[in-house]
């Protein structure tokens, strides 16, 4: 079998290397580097021959070609004499793409020998001069998101091998962190160290595999910003034996309508376009959420990873045209698909589960709206708006009939037909029941407003006319 002998050359010059490194490069054996920007690269070829990998680099455009290609190579190369000897900057273990490739695919053909060196991660750590932080989070500069980030932790950013990549990531990290976050640059193999700010994170003159980036862990005392960890344990205190005695004394069943109330400020900012609202009212939908989990948590039943972990998979499950092999062309074909998902999820088989499905705490209006809009999705429905506004005629004659006849259960019933027929014109209009409603009422408080601001005298003590006066200039445009 051959042998490929993966050497880490750790972060300094020739006295730095281990003695088994030392030895294995003195084999008289092909050697070949992943890099020639290693400081140590210089020293042993005046010694002997080593060739380099750094060709792979101009030859294709993205990183993933280049160690594919790196790795196919070194595989040849084995073939060829039966042994070699592949070079990497500091360990092989940490960061080493092309020695995890040649781990993962080729441990069975190939006999794989790994002498370590000192890592670029201890070598950063130590620099870095941190020693009170409770986690670390080492982050690959080409594979990190603005969710990869954790303000509680010491995040050491690798990879950055050029000031493009710093661009990214520098609008990454200011999509988490205020733009003057202080940030360490270091230099491995210089073993220079800087403080600056975020926003000037792209404006260093060197980048390269040696380049490390860490952000420190914001103290909780001084935190300019929080994430969902720190909500948590917030909501744990509170919950405490030492927290608040409201918090302590409430139930799932106590705060279920805090939760509507909620949903609905959120709806509200949503359509004042009122964002700065909009981000207090997410917040406060948000606490709801978190204070359930931890509810939860307490009781045994389940916690916010379960509750995370079950969204996901959902997400999953239901969006086989995203994430799976189903095709979709359209929005309406998506929701089809997103229907047959949520259908097998949860063992729907009858046409009549499905409308039994919608949940009875939703208010009615949005019941009655879900309900027929699944009845249409089986084909019971009108051909057109026509026979939407024909049935609310039906139903309001029948009411009216009803309550000239003094039959008030009658009329009670009908009333919830008519009701009915609207929400099912309200669907062909693709108007939502429940938010028309909700403008209207605040229309009416507006008006109502008007008529007591603009009074001469207490409401009480006016003619419904004089009122009504008022509100019709209420309906007058500003500036008119």
């Amino acid at each position: 079998m051959n042998t490929v002998q993966i050497i880490g050359l750790g972060t300094g010059g020739i006295d730095d290397l281990s003695l088994k490194a030392y030895k294995a490069l003195s084999e008289d054996i092909p050697t070949y580097t992943r890099t020639d920007r290693h400081s140590i690269i210089k020293e042993l070829r005046e010694k002997q021959n080593i060739e380099s990998f750094d060709y792979f680099f101009d030859k294709y455009e993205s990183f993933e070609d280049v160690y594919d290609g790196i790795t196919k190579k070194i595989v040849e190369l084995s073939e060829k004499y039966g042994k070699i000897n592949y070079c990497t900057a500091g360990s092989p273990y940490y960061g080493d793409i092309i020695t995890k490739k040649i781990i993962n695919e080729y441990n069975e053909d190939l006999n794989i020998i790994i002498i370590d060196g000192m890592s670029f991660l201890d070598k950063c750590i130590k620099l870095s001069g941190f020693t009170d932080y409770n986690s670390i989070s080492i982050l690959d500069c080409l594979e990190v998101d603005e969710f990869s980030f954790d303000i509680n932790s010491l995040n050491i950013i690798t990879q950055v091998y050029d000031n493009d990549l710093a661009s990214q990531l520098k609008i990454k990290l200011m999509e988490i962190y205020p733009e003057d976050s202080e940030v360490l640059y270091i230099e491995i193999f210089t073993e220079k160290v800087k403080k600056i700010p975020l926003y000037c994170l792209d404006q260093e003159k060197k980048y390269g595999f040696s380049t490390y980036f860490c952000i420190l862990p914001i103290e909780i005392s001084e935190k300019p910003l929080y994430n969902i960890s720190n909500l948590c344990r917030i909501v744990k205190i509170l919950r405490g034996p030492d927290g608040c005695p409201w918090d302590r004394k409430q139930t799932m069943l106590s705060i279920r309508q805090h939760v509507i109330e909620e949903a609905y400020e959120v709806v509200d900012a949503i359509d004042n376009m009122d964002y700065d609202n909009l981000v207090e009212e997410l917040g406060d939908l948000l606490f709801q959420v978190v204070f359930h989990a931890e509810l939860g948590s307490e009781e045994g039943y389940f916690n916010l990873s379960d509750i995370i972990t079950n969204l996901c998979k959902k997400m999953y499950t239901r969006h086989p045209h995203v994430f799976g092999d189903v095709k979709t062309n359209n929005v309406d074909e998506a929701l089809q698909s997103w229907e047959a998902s949520k259908q097998k999820e949860k063992n729907i088989n009858t046409y009549t589960e499905n409308l039994r499905d919608v949940p009875k705490a939703l208010s009615p209006l949005s019941r009655s709206y879900k309900v027929q809009k699944r009845a249409a999705d089986v084909g019971f429905d009108w051909p057109d708006i026509t026979g939407t506004l024909d049935k609310i005629k039906e139903e309001l004659f029948e009411f009216i009939e009803e309550y000239e006849n003094k039959n008030f259960d009658n009329m009670e019933e009908e009333f919830g037909d008519l009701l009915f027929a609207m929400v099912n014109f309200a669907r062909f209009m693709k108007i939502n029941p429940d938010i028309a409603l909700n403008k209207t009422i605040n229309k009416f408080i507006n008006r109502f407003e008007f008529i007591e601001q603009n009074a001469t005298k207490n409401l009480r003590q006016m003619t419904l006319k004089e009122m009504d006066e008022l509100w019709e200039k209420s309906k007058i445009p500003k500036g008119i």
